[in-house]
């Protein structure tokens, strides 16, 4: 028997998860929209973020990102899109969306998470579907760009699991491709409307 004094022994407080550093992609947005960027990463996952200058106004190019029911306007690698659960802008509406042959998925759904009209901030989950992509987050902001030349910034950020198999490297370059191919797409797609809008007036 030990007849020296317990020691009272406190359990560690569980590390936090690494911030994601995709937030630096978007180092020039308010405050209040960055923190839209900030993701905490879980260990076998990685994290990215695009950003796109787009030369058209702020509402153009809003008024194509928020339609959580219509993304295959812009993202070109989606064919079609179905809400299954909610009207389309309602947090925790849901969304099948198919996606074009040649990619290594059939289909997605997807769970609205934010739709704030006023911060212009839109972000969903993946809840399901036939591909690899597990555990997908996205946050998309729209920003007027500084200087006040008319001109929109879009930042997209994501997080999602690396797949078994494959390395984050592989993961991120995969997704950041795609990410960034769909805010090419909306530069275009929201320039024409725009151009669209100043004839018609």
């Amino acid at each position: 028997m030990s007849f020296l004094p317990q020691r009272s022994v406190r359990a560690k407080a569980p590390s936090p998860a690494p911030v994601c550093p995709a937030a630096a992609a978007g180092a020039s947005l308010p405050v209040d929209l960055l923190r839209h960027h900030t993701h905490a990463v879980a260990p076998e996952q990685c994290c990215s973020a695009a950003v796109q200058a787009i030369d058209a106004p702020l509402e153009a190019v809003w008024s194509v990102v928020r339609r959580f029911d219509r993304p295959h306007e812009y993202k070109k690698f989606l064919k079609s899109c179905h809400v299954i659960l909610g009207d389309g802008s309602a947090v925790g509406t849901l969304r099948e969306v198919a996606v074009v042959s040649g990619l290594p998925a059939g289909t997605s759904t997807e769970r609205l998470e934010i739709l704030d009209d006023e911060s212009h901030v839109i972000g969903f989950s993946v809840v399901g579907g036939d591909h690899r992509l597990r555990n997908y987050r996205s946050v998309t902001t729209v920003a007027a760009a500084a200087g006040g030349g008319g001109g929109t910034v879009v930042v997209e950020s994501y997080v999602v699991d690396v797949p078994p198999g494959n390395t984050e490297e592989e993961t991120r370059a995969f997704v950041d491709t795609i990410v960034k191919c769909n805010l090419q797409s909306l530069a275009e797609i929201s320039r024409k409307n725009n151009t669209s809008s100043v004839n018609e007036e």
